[in-house]
């Protein structure tokens, strides 16, 4: 009998979602032991913790197979918080 297709992966999708979350988390730490400050870095580093957040809940919350407001409650849940965040480092840095 042959293995089905999706065992004979090496590697599964979920791991490859985690590795990149290790690198973004990487990326965010450097940029925090560097020193490094601005406002266009600062929104870099909040969109990076917002494509974290979706990718968790896609991937390890199981809501990339969900249809419906479950799924559009987290992004919301992300989104909005991520806005405000970023409009008070636009509000901050213009005064």
């Amino acid at each position: 009998m042959n293995a089905p297709a999706s065992s004979r992966r090496l590697v599964r999708p979920c791991t490859w979602v985690y590795l990149g979350l290790v690198l973004l988390t990487l990326v965010t730490w450097a940029v925090g032991t560097m020193g490094l400050s601005g406002l266009w870095l600062s929104l870099f580093v909040l969109l990076l913790a917002l494509l974290k957040g979706g990718l968790l809940g896609d991937w390890f919350m199981g809501l990339r197979e969900v249809r419906g407001p479950w799924r559009w409650v987290v992004m919301i849940w992300l989104l909005l918080p991520g806005a405000l965040i970023a409009t008070a480092f636009i509000m901050s840095y213009r005064g």
